[in-house]
């Protein structure tokens, strides 16, 4: 009986001795009195010979039929059953040992498999190679119901005692050791259902019978047993004993039915993914449950978390190379810190090592992480594992990996990586802090672009002046001149080979640092006059001829820090820049400056003639009228270097005489001092009165001065320089000068005095009168009548007519005149035309003598700078500072 999947329709086959099988189709959807719709019936053939039918099988759309008999023949049914338009029938096989199963393989060449108890065959009843005889395939049988097709793969699966083997059109397939007598064979999704008949009651293995199901009705009530067994996996999902022998077993709603003898049905249903998972770790079946979950397609997290339990598994056993193994698998959804807290232990560093570059492999490592790693490098002392790592071009936190190789001591490793990210400053602070190479620093820096390697070169100059003084100067002065070109190797096409008895078994880092770096191989092949590479000068004259790249030329004052205690370098770099043209004026102030400076200093640690030169090089820097040295600086560091020659040719160019003669002073050079009163005394009266207190500041230089002091005395009291007061101040500070000295410009400073009091006394006399007259006369207009006896007119110079105009000024004028004059018609005449420009004069000054009082700060200010300050007052005192303001 078969039940067409998808369909009402049912496949009946009835038998007995006598007659030949009859077989029935049914639609169950169509019933009538008598039951279930028939829609066909067909006697089966089978050559008139009566034998039981062991086997059958029919395609889903009951196109084709195949009946095995017990006497080896096998019968195919064609047509159209479900419709009942007539069917043939033909035995396609015959064979002497009796059919034990038939099933249909469907494709563009439907192919038949049928079992014997001694064989397995296939043979193609439609499409190409039909009519050929059967192709065994196996040489073994089976027994009844012991073969069925697997309808995921097509495949036939046939269980015997020792095994479950899978059969293809070609030939065996795989197997499943699984022992013991098989009654029955079933497929349910990916399992194979077997039913085993009772152990108790088991025929020989000679007998014939058990082939056919002889002596089944005397096993009813004995116990058998039921699997289901994942072949593919290769473990048995379900066992148990049944009560009863299994009749049937079929698939149906998506379980699986099994039908014992006894009349009872049970039901399988398989269980959920998780529930089998969960069943299989409480078992410790770990790669039992990966290899579920792959077939399942579950997730990637899901199948992590099955590895990473194997991996707590494995690692409880100590199991740590296999358990580690299993973290790597479940890396993706793994947090790194719970593997790695478990490989912390010194004994199992390699484990750490293989998990932290599994990380870094996958783009999940932290700073951390690298950090550790590098730590575990470093503590194996591995440097071939070190670089291989950081050329694995893994994406790892680089500046934390060239901070642990310079701890560590990889200073290559360390400028490889700066290298390669492009961290042009590291490379040059490694050069220089760690590895002490200064030569390949300034190298390497020489090589950069003008905006990387300037501020490499500012940061490090003073120790790459300590060693390569000579280069680092050079470098300096191509870039403050706008002169910088990079550095670039010209090597020559055919690489150097290398000699036969050399073999690494990884190549070493040197291949990849540039080639600044690299030591020089010597090759066999480069022997006399032919060199290898060319050489760094070389290098550099090749590339002498490109033009530099354009960059801001920094100013030079921003190289001078660099320089310091490295005098020549730097006279070798002032005397460079200042040869440039278009240098800005604050730049040849900054260069001449620095320049001269050098020069004393230099000066001052050399002896004689070379001290000599050195000052003469000063010298001729401020005698230059183009060199801008700025006065001040000139004299402070003339002073400071005690470089007399240079103080005073720049005080005589700034025309501070006074400071020359105060440097001869200070000096207590009598002689300089005289030569420089005669010199500048005529263009700095000052110079007098400070002579005069030099000349009386001690015996000896009094007797140095002779008859000069009587010549200072009489210059001050010809130009009035001093006060006699401020004279006899200054000459009595100390006990030096005597009062014969000072004699004769005492009596000539008092008679002065008195002819000055005498003119003073009558301008006193004169002005008060003039006062005295004004007065009058004011009253005199106010209160008098004025008589004109003026005849002309002071216009025209005519006699006057009337009508006349009279001033009080006894000036008078003809009326018409006067209109010409003042070019107005009328009576007011309010100023008389020729006093006006006088009185105009008048009222300016007085209103210029008002704004004034005003002005406090011109006051002062005039106080400030005079030497006679009295007589300033009473000039302000007279001008209306401090008094009221009248009427004019």
């Amino acid at each position: 009986m078969k039940q067409v999947n998808g369909t009402a329709l049912l496949v009946t086959i009835a038998e007995d001795l006598l007659n030949d099988p009859i077989l029935k189709v049914w639609a169950l959807d169509k019933l009538d009195k008598k039951g279930a719709g028939l829609l066909s019936t067909l006697g089966i053939q089978n050559g008139r010979k009566q034998f039981p039918i062991s086997a059958f099988a029919a395609l889903e759309d009951l196109s084709q039929l195949a009946v095995g008999f017990a006497n080896g023949a096998v019968t195919v049914v064609r047509g159209d059953l479900i419709h009942d338009r007539g069917a043939k029938q033909r035995t396609v096989f015959e064979s002497e040992e009796p059919i034990t199963g038939v099933a249909f393989r469907e494709g563009p060449i439907t192919t038949l498999y049928l079992s014997t108890t001694g064989r397995i065959l296939t043979l193609t009843i439609s499409g190409k190679g039909q009519g050929q005889p059967a192709k065994p395939i196996a040489d073994t049988g089976c027994g009844v119901d012991c073969m069925t097709v697997d309808e995921n793969s097509g495949e036939i699966i046939v269980v015997r005692d020792d095994s479950i083997y899978y059969y293809g059109a070609n030939g065996r397939g795989p197997s499943f050791a699984y022992e013991g007598p098989k009654q029955l064979v079933k497929t349910f999704n990916q399992y194979v259902a077997v039913a085993s008949p009772p152990q108790a009651s088991l025929p020989s293995s000679n007998s014939a019978l058990r082939a056919f199901g002889g002596g089944r009705a005397d096993e009813i009530f004995n116990p058998s047993s039921f699997a289901l067994i994942d072949t593919d996996l290769k473990y048995v999902a379900h066992t148990e004993t049944l009560t009863s022998q299994v009749r049937a077993v079929f698939v149906e709603w998506g379980n699986l039915f099994l039908l014992t003898l006894d009349g009872k049905l049970f039901r399988y249903h398989e269980k959920p993914i998780q529930q089998k998972l969960d069943i299989l770790y409480q078992r410790n079946l770990f790669v039992l449950a990966i290899n579920l979950a792959q077939k399942a397609n579950l997730d990637a997290t899901q199948r992590n978390l099955i590895l990473r339990r194997y991996g707590d598994y494995l690692y409880q056993k100590g199991d740590y190379d296999t358990a580690m193994q299993q973290y790597l698998k479940a890396i993706d959804n793994t947090e790194p810190s719970q593997v790695i807290r478990k490989f912390l232990d010194t004994q199992r560093i390699h484990n750490l090592i293989e998990y932290l570059e599994e990380l870094h492999e996958h783009d999940k490592a932290t700073v951390d992480h690298t950090t550790l790693l590098l730590n575990c490098y470093a503590k194996l002392k591995d440097t071939e594992k070190l670089e291989t790592f950081i050329k694995s071009g893994n994406n790892f936190d680089f500046e934390t990996a060239i901070t642990m190789c310079r701890q560590g001591g990889y200073h290559d490793q360390a400028v490889f990586l700066a290298k390669k990210h492009g961290e042009h400053d590291l490379v040059v602070d490694i050069l220089i802090e760690d590895s002490k190479k200064y030569d390949d620093a300034l190298d390497y820096i020489w090589r950069q672009e003008p905006a990387v390697a300037y501020p490499n070169l500012m940061k490090y100059a003073r120790v790459l002046l300590e060693h390569c003084s000579d280069d680092v100067t050079q470098l300096f002065i191509d870039y403050y001149t706008g002169e910088y070109r990079l550095k670039k190797d010209l090597v020559n096409q055919a690489a150097p080979s290398i000699p036969s008895g050399t073999t690494s078994a990884l190549p070493s880092l040197s291949s990849f640092i540039p080639l600044a770096y690299r030591p020089n191989i010597a090759s066999p092949a480069t022997s006399g006059n032919q060199p290898a590479n060319l050489s760094n000068a070389e290098a550099t004259e090749a590339d002498a001829a490109e033009p530099p790249p354009q960059y801001d030329i920094p100013k030079p004052r921003t190289a001078f820090s660099a320089f310091v205690d490295h005098r020549e370098q730097f006279i070798t770099f002032l005397e460079s820049c200042v040869k440039q043209e278009h240098l800005e004026q604050n730049d040849r102030v900054d260069l001449y400056t620095a320049l001269f400076e050098m020069y004393l200093e230099t000066a001052s640690h050399k002896n004689d003639d070379d001290k000599r030169e050195w000052e003469a090089k000063a010298k001729r820097l401020i005698d230059d009228q183009n060199v801008p040295i700025d006065a001040s600086n000139v004299l402070l560091l003339s002073h400071l270097s005690d470089f007399r020659d240079g103080t005073i040719l720049v005080r005589e160019q700034q025309g501070l005489r006074f400071d020359i003669f105060r440097s001869y002073t200070s000096a207590n050079d009598t002689t300089g001092a005289i030569k420089a009163l005669r010199k500048y005394g005529s263009e700095e009266p000052q110079l007098y009165p400070a002579a005069l207190a030099y000349f009386t500041s001690s015996p000896k230089i009094l007797q140095e001065a002779g008859d000069e002091l009587d010549a200072v005395l009489k210059k001050i009291n010809e130009d009035g320089l001093m006060a006699p007061l401020q004279v006899i101040q200054t000459l009595s500070t100390n006990a030096v000068a005597t009062m014969g000295m000072v004699k004769k410009y005492l009596s000539d400073t008092i008679e002065r005095e008195r002819r000055e009091i005498s003119n003073n006394r009558r301008l006193i006399s004169s002005y008060r009168s003039e006062t005295a007259t004004k007065r009058q006369e004011f009253d005199d207009l106010g209160s008098k009548p004025v008589v004109f006896q003026t005849r002309r007119c002071a216009s025209c110079g005519g006699s006057l007519d009337l009508p006349t105009v009279h001033f009080l000024c006894k000036h008078s004028f003809h009326q018409r005149c006067l209109n010409q004059v003042l070019g107005g018609e009328g009576d007011g005449y309010g100023e008389c035309p020729v006093c006006e420009k006088q009185n105009a004069t008048i009222r300016a000054i007085r209103r210029a003598q008002e704004d004034s009082a005003e002005r406090h700060d011109m006051f002062q200010e005039a106080l400030r700078r005079s030497r006679d300050k009295f007589g300033t007052v009473a000039e302000f005192f007279g001008r209306g500072v401090m008094g009221v303001g009248g009427g004019e």
